[in-house]
């Protein structure tokens, strides 16, 4: 899809959002500034949760999301400040620390993808004036488009 504003890129997280089912891995893949945070805001909000709470989670490497139950409906993981290696994914406790949610994960390394594969991969591109070219691949896109 084509992208022209952060709403249309929430938009696309919120449907998106209405096909995952517990557990699912969505990696979002795209330069500084591309939309990820924005797109994993619109997860949120299909989810059930607030997303006003979205931010990156860049400095706490992951925030989890709550609905209104209390229940956490996403979690979302941001691995750019990680050197992309097996001993710090280990460190994090990953994958079992994820389970019962939908898990967003920003800047995916070579060492999260052998522990933590994806069932969704979203692609962002900036493509020119703040248009982006989003494009999705995987089992969870086919509930939505399909």
């Amino acid at each position: 899809m084509i992208s022209r504003s952060e709403q249309e890129t929430e938009r696309f997280g919120e449907e998106l959002a209405a096909s995952l089912r517990d557990s699912e891995v969505i990696y979002l893949v795209g330069d500084l500034g591309s939309g990820k945070t924005c797109l994993a805001r619109g997860l949120a909000r299909g989810l059930g949760a607030s997303e006003r709470e979205v931010a990156s989670p860049t400095f706490a490497i992951m925030h989890e999301y709550a609905g209104s139950t209390g229940k956490i409906v996403l979690r979302h993981i941001d691995l750019y400040r990680l050197r992309d290696t097996a001993g710090e994914i280990e460190v994090l406790g990953l994958p079992d620390s994820v389970a019962g949610a939908p898990v967003a994960v920003e800047w995916p390394g070579n060492a999260i993808r052998q522990v933590l594969p994806p069932t969704v991969e979203v692609r962002i591109d900036a493509v020119e004036d703040g248009t982006r070219r989003i494009e999705a691949i995987g089992s969870s896109v086919h509930r939505i488009i399909g």
